[in-house]
């Protein structure tokens, strides 16, 4: 049996997992049974993958992060070092809650900085930016730029995560890219 991915040989792989090719998995992680890994994604070294958790292609998960069962990443995520999810609202030690996990989704090119929080059943919006250590409570729109505890946001980025400025007619343009956006009350888009 071909193996389409890479693992170092502390890395634990259960069964029944299904990880994609060219996807690379460091040192001393766990993927649990049951998870999805697209390809060419990263998994760093101190990585924990639950079961039912799925991770898109080119998912980058940096060291010491847990990634719960009711997490869904989409294609190109960025998760910071020691970055937290969370999966249940009122966890107690002594009350099983696995019945009351809450899904959390990181869409498509969105980046959450190093030790950033994340309270389970909020939505990270399309190639927003959550900044280090911020604590998100409530939906991140898409090209947002978050931080703080609790976080709020702060502006808008572009695809290559550079800050947006915006002209009078609300146009702005990416400094690397040259890619053009628009912002309205509804929020951001790319033109």
């Amino acid at each position: 049996m071909i193996i389409p991915y890479t693992a170092h040989p502390s890395a634990v792989i259960d069964d029944n997992c299904e990880i994609g090719e060219g996807t690379k998995i460091w040192h001393f992680s766990h993927i649990m049974s049951g998870c999805k890994i697209g390809k060419a994604c990263n998994i760093g070294q101190n990585v924990v993958i639950s079961p039912e958790v799925v991770l898109g292609n080119n998912v980058k998960v940096q060291n010491n992060v847990s990634v719960y069962t009711g997490v869904i990443c989409e294609d190109d995520v960025f998760l910071g070092p020691s970055m937290v999810f969370t999966n249940v609202i009122n966890p107690r030690s002594a009350i099983i809650r696995k019945n009351e996990y809450r899904q959390t989704v990181v869409h498509k090119g969105a980046s959450i900085g190093a030790n950033a929080t994340i309270i389970c059943g909020n939505e990270i919006g399309k190639y927003s930016m959550v900044g280090a250590g911020a604590v998100i409570t409530k939906e991140v729109p898409a090209y947002a730029l978050v931080y703080g505890n609790p976080a709020i946001q702060k502006g808008w980025v572009s695809e290559y995560g550079h800050k947006l400025t915006f002209d009078d007619d609300g146009i702005g343009f990416c400094p690397e890219s040259g890619e053009k956006y628009f912002l309205s009350h509804q929020g951001v888009i790319k033109l």
